[in-house]
């Protein structure tokens, strides 16, 4: 998350809206990035002031729409037969897809909306929705529906919560730095045992 949200803060003007546009359309397609996490960061962005926060809310919006779509849309065109192929096929287990099949047939469309706050089943669950051929509209409908939620909800705590945000990155950051201190002092206490040990065993033979 800091890494991401450096990589961002180093961009201005129109760069920010574009980047986190483009990462959560590449989540939707499987980019291993939460998509939470991308709207964390432009909570952040817009507390740090450098993009407008119902600006990059409505940015977000679209990017999390276009990319579920985009999912909805490949299982519509081309089935299960996009499942045999490698990446697919890890992205989209097929006993995942069963699953979530049985789900949309036993509870029908509000599974759509549900699933929008249950990452894991996402991809799967709008697939699925493409391959089952679920009208659109209704597929578009009950996802508009939760990300309406979803969205801004999350992006406007992280703005207004920006300073305790903040100061939990920079606490994460400095415990992360901590841990690296002791795992490389460890490394140099057992670099030194190994030596002594080894110069003891020298002398002896």
């Amino acid at each position: 998350m800091q890494d991401l949200l450096n990589f961002v803060l180093s961009f201005s003007g129109i760069m920010p809206y574009v980047l986190v546009f483009s990462i959560l359309l590449a989540c939707g397609l499987g980019l291993p990035i939460p998509e939470d996490i991308t709207l964390f960061v432009s909570g952040m962005l817009a507390y740090y002031g450098i993009v407008d926060v119902w600006f990059v809310t409505a940015v977000c919006m679209a990017g999390v729409l276009i990319g579920d779509s985009m999912i909805y849309y490949l299982g519509a065109k081309y089935g299960r037969s996009l499942t045999n192929k490698p990446f697919f096929h890890q992205f989209l287990p097929p006993e995942r897809l069963e699953m979530v099949k049985e789900k949309l047939h036993r509870h029908g469309n509000k599974v759509i909306f549900v699933t929008r706050f249950t990452p894991v089943l996402r991809a799967p669950t709008y697939f699925s929705a493409g391959t089952l051929h679920l009208p659109f509209r209704v597929f578009l409908f009950y996802d508009g529906l939760a990300a309406l939620i979803s969205v801004p909800t999350i992006i406007y705590l992280v703005y207004h919560f920006g300073a305790v945000a903040d100061n939990m990155i920079k606490t994460i950051k400095d415990v992360e730095h901590g841990i690296v201190g002791v795992i490389f002092i460890g490394i140099l206490l057992l670099a030194a045992k190994w030596f002594y040990q080894h110069k003891k065993a020298s002398k002896v033979d």
